[in-house]
C-alpha cells in the first residue's frame, strides 16, 4: 500500500461533534471514511451525513443496527452477534479515517469495548472533546482509558466556542497536543465545513 495513514476519530461522549470533525478531516486529507458500526438508521446514518459534507470515498459499515444506542445493546435487539474479525481495518491504498461510536469505553460486546478495538488497530487516535462544562473530566478520563491500553493519541480536537482555560488544562494535565478547535457551524454544509476546518487545524498534523 502507498500513502497510507490510518487515523481513528473517537469522542469523549456522544454528540460532541465527532462525525462533523471526521468529515472535515477526511475531506481535507482526501481520506476514505469508515464507520464500522452504525447504530440507529432513522436519519440514514453517519456515513450518509459524511458524504453530504464533502467526503468523496465512504466505505459501507460492517454492521448497520436499527436502534440508536450502544452497539452491544443495538446488536442484541437486532439479534446480531458482532464478529470482531469483521471490524479489522480494511486494506486499501491511501489514508483512512475511522469513526468510533460515543466514547472510548462504549461496549461493542460484553467482552469488547471500543478502546480495546483501538488497541488492536494500533492507529493514532484523535480525541474529539466539547468545550462545554464537564469536558476536563470527560477528556482526562478518556485519555487515561486509552493510555491504559497503550493506544497512541495524536491529540485532542475541540468542538464548540472558545474556552481557552479548559482546552489548555486538558492538554497540560493530559500531556496531549491541542490540535485545534472547530466552532459550531450554522449553516453546516460541505463548503462551510471545509473553510472552518482549514482555518482551525494544521492539516500537516494529520498527514
Amino acid at each position: 500500500m502507498t500513502g497510507r495513514r490510518d487515523l481513528v476519530v473517537t469522542g469523549t461522549d456522544t454528540d460532541v461533534g465527532k462525525t462533523v470533525f471526521a468529515a472535515g478531516l477526511a475531506a481535507a486529507t482526501g481520506a476514505t471514511y469508515w464507520k464500522p458500526i452504525q447504530a440507529g438508521l432513522d436519519d440514514g446514518g453517519d456515513s450518509a451525513r459524511v458524504a453530504a459534507l464533502g467526503v468523496k470515498s465512504v466505505l459501507p459499515e460492517a454492521y448497520r443496527l436499527s436502534t440508536p444506542c450502544s452497539p452491544h445493546r443495538a446488536a442484541s435487539l437486532d439479534g446480531v452477534c458482532i464478529d470482531a474479525e469483521r471490524l479489522a481495518l480494511p486494506l486499501l491504498d491511501g489514508p483512512l479515517v475511522v469513526e468510533g461510536a460515543g466514547g472510548v469505553l462504549v461496549p461493542i460486546r460484553d467482552d469488547l469495548l471500543y478502546a480495546d478495538l483501538f488497541a488492536r488497530w494500533r492507529a493514532p487516535v484523535v480525541l474529539v472533546a466539547r468545550t462545554a462544562l464537564g469536558t476536563i473530566n470527560h477528556s482526562l478520563l478518556s485519555i487515561e482509558a486509552l493510555r491504559a491500553r497503550h493506544v497512541p493519541i495524536l491529540g485532542v480536537a475541540f468542538v464548540g466556542p472558545s474556552v481557552p482555560d479548559s482546552e489548555e488544562t486538558i492538554a497540560r494535565i493530559g500531556r496531549v497536543r491541542r490540535l485545534g478547535r472547530l466552532p459550531w457551524l450554522d449553516p453546516l454544509d460541505a463548503a462551510t465545513l471545509a473553510a472552518a476546518f482549514a482555518g482551525a487545524f494544521d492539516i500537516e498534523e494529520f498527514v
